[in-house]
């Protein structure tokens, strides 16, 4: 059976040039319950920046939510003409899971596919059925190739350094919820043959608060093709100092596929963050990076500039722009978690 690696395809690393971004519009008060209106003006500003410099496409569930993200975008004053907006029903606001991951061979015929990954809303813990749906839609809309590896996967549980070498977390993807009847080596065969890669690097266990079972993109990001961000917390008492430590520890012993050591750089924990007596998953690591800025999650406490100032340090090509996300972490995400990248061939 052909693959996407057998045909040359690839998954390329976020920083790479975009076309657009896609999100999925919040609609539901089940996903933000109590603060759905509060999230709307970061919400907006995210896509505000990112329409900048990229076409922002999004995922609306019918005609009347439509008009709604029309026009809180244009009173916040958005170029409309960046906004392709697509009838697709959701039953949640994370597209990073749920969306399309696209794969490029600028020598193939049909230079772009999607791979849709089955969705189970992260080990049947809610409805999935409209979400698992939403890449066939637009893989048909734009004509593009698609292959369905019929094992269960999601985007923030995997982070790629374009250069063959994907980084996961073992809380994931070997979580029984998932795909119980794969071994590790049937993952990493899955994750090689339809991301087009050739190494699988594992961490441990996830942040505190993370219902997705300890996705990749809270904990640790490629920023170049041999340099990692990760996420440390310096309060021994947190319950997030051993975990993180532990991954920590496990970076410095990987190796790439040319036998060079990651650079590592530390970046810090905000302050905890929790609703009604829950702790969220509160970490600047949710960062996106989009074409010219990196978009980063800060929740009103003093290691927000110490976070923004280690990122600037990273991409010093791109502007590092904070979006308070204090409300939107109560729905289990942040920026990252919200997008997925299509990239430009």
């Amino acid at each position: 059976m052909n693959t996407p690696q057998k045909l040359g395809y690839r998954f390329p690393a976020e920083w790479e040039k975009h076309e657009a971004t896609w999100l999925t519009y919040p609609y539901l008060d089940d996903s933000f319950p109590g603060k759905l209106d509060a999230i709307y003006p970061s919400y907006i500003n995210f896509i505000k920046i990112l329409s900048l410099s990229e076409k922002v496409r999004i995922n609306v569930p019918d005609e009347v939510q439509k008009q709604k993200l029309i026009g809180q975008l244009y009173n916040a004053g958005v170029n409309l003409s960046q906004i392709e907006l697509f009838m697709h029903p959701s039953n949640d606001v994370w597209c990073r899971d749920h969306g399309p991951a696209f794969v490029i061979n600028p020598d193939a015929k049909d230079k772009k596919a999607i791979v849709n990954w089955d969705f189970n809303a992260w080990g049947g813990k809610y409805p999935s059925e409209f979400d698992n749906q939403i890449p066939d839609k637009i893989a048909a809309h734009f004509k593009l190739p698609v292959f369905h590896p019929g094992i269960v996967m999601e985007g923030g549980s995997v982070e790629f350094n374009g250069n063959g070498t994907i980084l996961t977390s073992t809380a994931c993807l070997l979580n029984n919820n998932r795909n119980a009847h794969l071994s590790k080596g049937h993952i990493e065969e899955y994750l090689c043959q339809y991301y087009g890669a050739e190494q699988i690097l594992w961490l441990g266990d996830g942040i505190a608060g993370d219902d997705t079972d300890g996705h990749i993109d809270d904990i640790t990001r490629f920023v170049n093709n041999d340099t990692v961000v990760t996420a440390v917390e310096t309060n021994e008492y947190d319950e997030n100092y051993l975990p993180l430590l532990d991954n920590l520890n496990e970076l410095k012993k990987m190796r790439l596929l040319d036998d060079k050591q990651l650079n590592i750089i530390e970046l810090p924990m905000p302050n905890p963050q929790y609703w009604e007596g829950r702790r969220l998953p509160a970490s600047y690591a949710n960062f996106y990076i989009a074409n010219e800025t990196v978009i980063v999650p800060t929740f009103r406490c003093i290691q927000d500039e110490v976070a923004l100032d280690i990122l600037a340090k990273v991409f010093p090509d791109r502007d590092i722009i904070g979006i308070d996300s204090v409300d939107i972490v109560w729905g289990f995400g942040s920026f990252h978690c919200l997008s997925q990248q299509e990239p430009l061939v």
